[in-house]
């Protein structure tokens, strides 16, 4: 079949999709009715009919704009045009039946007009209408697709239809997934209790002492919770990315065998929740934590709560993200050419001349990450500052309780997440820029054999001083987390007993087989199977971005690939209250359902499987593309055969990344759990909050457990980096 025909079949199956669903299925979305049981009221009830039936029966007419425009699309590609007349018709089509839907879909509600200007506009209507559902969702499908293909028929992305189709759809995507949400609860920010917005709003809540106040610089009060949020990134980044660069330094050039267990905790942070670290520094420095019972017992201090501020918060910050500075320093420092080292000594420089003028700004690029990174960590994180905050309150905290609190007030949760997302964006933007300057290029695909420069004594002095007594601080935080489930009650009694795994992990054995009687397995099923779910879209969607990024050309490249990347600066609480603020009315009604967790989950980590496929393709000459396309093998063709197979090792990355991220998130989903959707993290959160620390440990240990087997597996899979270099001699 030539490849013309074939791609005309294919438009007409997708108007043909669009149709039946149109058709034959429920409309809208109702969260206790599944698919399956609403089918049987496709052509009836009006909560579950479809929208030729909504249209027809009860009283939704501007329904049929979805109808129109597959009808205009299936005269495109049903009659004898020529192509420039196709793209007319299917880009006429498109754009009547999606913006229709689109704008009726925003601008009514469950109870009429959304907008009180419409009322007074049109009058009253006598229905209203629910969030999307199945039946909406493949009718704006097909007609995304077909929006592509009038694009690409018109002359744009080359004439490749499945190109144009794959930027339409995930730019929708991102634009209603990402940018929607985050943009609807930045106006939120602005609107007052009667629904009325006016800039003074924004400023009555963000312009206060609470949030700008700085009474502590004075000694009279405390800082507002924004200076707390930036002074606490700013310490934090700095602290993680001092002891990362020593940690990875005396790994790589410090003749260690340490090598290994310095891998190990660089996964660390990865396979276990947020809050674990400050959960074991509870353990050692809370009121019933054994340094606190040594004072007691020694001097009979009277333990106290001086552990809870901001010292604890950046202490467990410390510990939960210098592995991460730790691992962007390795590939740093892995990647420098001992070439340019050999020419410095060869120039007569000193190991330390050489070190300090030639190593070091070689890692400039590494360190400047590794210090915006750990400042964006820092201010999303939301477990650490929950648990050890204590009167130091940051804004992650402060838009929770916002939220939650006595004083629920969305509005204050949105103006303290907009300032959060502006200080989260500008230092990701900064990030760009100081990234996208100098070259700092040093791996080539040339032979490079040189030796490994040692580290010049007083720079490996300070790395066994600083990083050692650190790195054996942190395995003692991480076992006493671990120990910290097999004790009756810390501080008090500590037999050894397996009474807390018992409490979230029972199981019996009754008349209708195995019971899970743990109070915890609710939670650990609900989160693997939503995991589960999100990990393969998340993987899957990642790498098409980035193959679109990688191996396409069209407008608006850039303003793409910042969306794509946009929720890796977008701090995960903000998520998190913008998913509450765009899905809880129509057009779609998400909230309390396992669907919305998932999205969130996707749209979290999608980051992930961008940045994973991205550094793929960049090892991949476009020349295996262009051999196969000279072939005359389409788009679709050389994707499956050719970059496919290439991309194993980036596809398993990502969704095993996803997996363990969604596993162990908290904070951007810690507004979307229900009853009937809780997770493990807020499980565990719950248990703290409630004083049970046995139970919460318990758990941990076994996310311990299980992300640990989960993450050993893709390292055997996807293996190591192996640049061919010799390796100093081990001196210890």
């Amino acid at each position: 079949m030539r490849p013309a025909l074939r791609m005309q079949r294919a438009l007409q199956a997708w108007v043909l999709l669009g149709l039946l669903c149109f058709s034959l299925l429920p409309w809208y979305f109702l969260q206790d009715i599944s698919l399956l049981q609403a089918w049987p009221g496709v052509w009836g009830a009006a909560e579950t009919a479809s929208a030729l039936v909504q249209a027809a029966q009860h009283g939704r007419p501007w329904l049929w704009m979805g109808l129109a425009g597959l009808v205009i699309c299936g005269m495109g590609v049903w009659t004898p045009v020529t192509a420039l007349t196709q793209g007319w018709l299917l880009g006429l089509g498109s754009l009547a039946g999606g913006l229709g839907l689109l704008s009726s879909g925003f601008a009514i509600g469950a109870t009429g007009w959304s907008f009180e200007w419409l009322n007074q506009l049109w009058g009253a209507l006598p229905t209203g209408q629910y969030g999307m559902g199945w039946g909406a969702a493949g009718v704006l499908l097909s007609l995304g697709v077909l929006f592509g293909a009038a694009m690409a028929r018109l002359g744009g992305f080359r004439g490749d239809v499945f190109v144009a189709a794959c930027v339409v759809l995930c730019t929708a995507l991102l634009a209603l997934f990402v940018a929607y949400p985050v943009l609807r609860s930045l106006v939120a920010a602005g609107v007052d209790d009667a629904g009325h917005y006016a800039l003074a709003n924004l400023l009555d809540r963000v312009a206060t002492e609470r949030v700008w106040g700085g009474g502590c610089l004075q000694g009279a009060g405390r800082c507002g919770v924004a200076w707390n949020t930036l002074w606490l990134a700013f310490i934090t980044a700095t602290g993680t990315t001092i002891m990362g660069t020593l940690l990875a330094l005396w790994a790589e050039r410090g003749g260690t065998r340490l090598a290994k267990p310095l891998n190990i905790l660089a996964m660390l942070p990865i396979i276990t929740p947020p809050f674990v670290v400050g959960l074991g520094l509870i353990l050692l420095f809370g009121r019933a934590g054994l340094f606190n019972q040594g004072l007691e017992w020694a001097f009979g201090i009277e333990p106290g709560r001086w552990f809870y501020g901001v010292f604890g918060i950046w202490l467990a910050q410390m510990f939960a993200f210098t592995p991460i500075a730790f691992m962007i320093m390795r590939g740093v420092v892995q990647g420098v050419s001992p070439s340019l080292e050999e020419a410095a000594q060869t120039l007569r420089a000193t190991r330390m001349q050489t070190f300090s003028t030639v190593t070091l700004a070689l890692l400039k690029p590494g360190l400047a990450n590794a210090f915006l990174v750990g400042f964006i960590e820092s201010m999303a994180d939301f477990g650490n500052p929950i648990i050890l905050g204590g009167q130091f309150a940051v804004l992650s905290t402060e838009i929770f309780f916002a939220i939650v609190g006595a004083a629920l007030d969305p509005g204050m949760a949105a103006a303290l997440a907009l300032v959060l997302t502006a200080f989260a964006l500008a230092v990701f933007l900064v990030q760009r820029q100081v990234l996208s300057g100098s070259s700092f290029t040093t791996v080539s695909g040339k032979g490079d054999a040189g030796r490994l420069m040692p580290l010049p004594p007083p720079v490996l002095r300070v790395c066994r001083t600083l990083a050692g007594p650190w790195l054996l601080f942190t395995l003692v935080v991480y076992l006493f987390a671990f120990a910290g489930g097999f004790v009756k009650t810390w501080g008090r009694d500590f037999t050894f007993t397996w009474v807390h795994f018992q409490t979230a992990f029972d199981v019996q054995t009754g008349d209708f087989g195995w019971v899970f009687a743990g109070s915890a397995w609710k939670s650990l099923f609900t989160t693997l199977s939503l995991s589960a779910m999100a990990a393969p879209i998340c993987a899957g969607l990642g790498l098409l971005i980035a193959w679109l990024l990688a191996r396409t050309e069209f407008r608006g490249k850039a303003a793409f690939e910042f969306s794509a990347l946009l929720t890796f600066a977008v701090p995960g609480t903000v998520l998190g209250v913008s998913y509450i603020l765009a899905f809880n009315v129509p057009p779609l009604e998400l909230t309390g359902t396992g669907l919305v967790i998932v999205l969130c989950f996707v749209f979290r980590n999608l980051p992930v499987g961008v940045r994973a496929g991205t550094a793929a393709f960049k090892q991949l000459d476009r020349s295996m593309d262009e051999a196969s396309q000279m072939l005359r093998a389409s788009t679709i063709t050389t994707l499956r055969r050719v970059v496919l197979p290439l991309l194993k090792p980036a596809l398993v990355a990502a969704l095993v990344y996803s997996f363990v991220r969604s596993m162990t998130t908290v904070s951007a989903v810690i507004f979307l759990v229900t009853a009937q959707y809780e997770l493990a993290t807020t499980y565990i959160i719950g248990r703290v909050g409630n004083g049970d620390y046995g139970v919460a440990l318990a758990y941990c240990t076994v996310l311990m457990v299980l992300m640990s087997a989960i993450t050993w597996g893709i390292q055997r899979l996807v293996g190591e980096r192996q640049l061919g270099r010799r390796t100093p001699v081990v001196s210890d």
